[in-house]
């Protein structure tokens, strides 16, 4: 189905894009929220509804753009993409740069420990309490203010640039956790083998839990808008949950708050 589109002064990016039935999306690699495929092809929760959004504004081919976390809003801004579709967490400090589109889904988050979890780690308290233990996150994610909040001091922060960086940290003892999605870490964990675990009693504050959505620049309001609409549509219904079903999104991680509601967040 093709949206059609009214032209108004704020649709420039939406006009290009829907005359050349092209779209660039930035990504980083971070399973199963967006990843490369064997074929070079980009894949993941994110991406795909992406994919299947922009298909729906007559937009048909994607091309991902493979980043660094870190490098994701920066790019944005810079115009090497014209949308983030890497599952980024909506934060207060993320809606001063960018707009997002309404949550894609909602998530908890776990750590990733060496087997048996040595230093017993089942919370960012319990980092925090303990002086020589370090914990691996992506660089610029929102578990730097997640850790520093629970007193963990930067000495024990260990900034990494991907998912598969964070278990090789663990591996090699430079890290005695990681912090991540539940899913994320089920992912990093089945790679891992018998060798790391994801902690199953992790104990974290009710207000970590994380609203992913997809980012546009601030100029593009017309555009995010669009998408926001037949995002709207689509959200909940059979396609969409056999879409994101294959990356271990049930209905359990359906939405219940708006971009606006969780920017406004204290």
């Amino acid at each position: 189905m093709v949206v059609a589109i009214p032209l108004t002064s704020q649709a420039t990016t939406l006009e290009s894009l829907t005359q050349s039935g092209s779209v660039r999306i930035g990504y980083a690699s971070e399973a199963p929220f967006a990843y490369t495929q064997t074929d070079g092809s980009v894949t993941g929760e994110s991406p795909e509804i992406a994919k299947a959004i922009f298909k729906r504004l007559g937009i048909d081919q994607t091309t991902g753009v493979l980043t660094e976390w870190g490098a994701l809003i920066p790019g944005l801004t810079a115009g090497r993409f014209d949308v983030i579709a890497a599952g980024m967490y909506i934060t207060p400090a993320r809606c001063k740069q960018v707009i997002f589109t309404d949550p894609q889904y909602k998530i908890t988050d776990t750590f990733l420990v060496a087997k048996g979890n040595p230093k017993n780690l089942r919370s960012y308290e319990d980092v925090a309490k303990n002086p020589d233990a370090r914990l691996a996150m992506l660089a610029g994610s929102v578990y730097t203010k997640y850790a520093r909040d629970a007193g963990i001091n930067d000495e024990q922060i260990l900034q990494v640039p991907d998912a598969t960086a964070q278990l090789q940290a663990i591996l090699a003892g430079r890290a005695d956790a990681a912090v991540s999605t539940q899913l994320t870490i089920k992912g990093i964990a089945d790679k891992g083998r018998d060798k790391v675990e994801a902690v199953q009693d992790f104990k974290d504050s009710p207000d970590h839990i994380n609203y992913g959505a997809l980012a546009f620049r601030p100029a593009d309001s017309a555009l995010r808008d669009a998408f926001n609409a037949e995002l709207k549509k689509w959200l909940g219904s059979e396609d969409h949950l056999k879409t994101v079903g294959q990356f271990g999104f049930d209905t359990s991680n359906l939405p219940d708050k708006t971009a606006a509601q969780v920017c406004g967040k204290s």
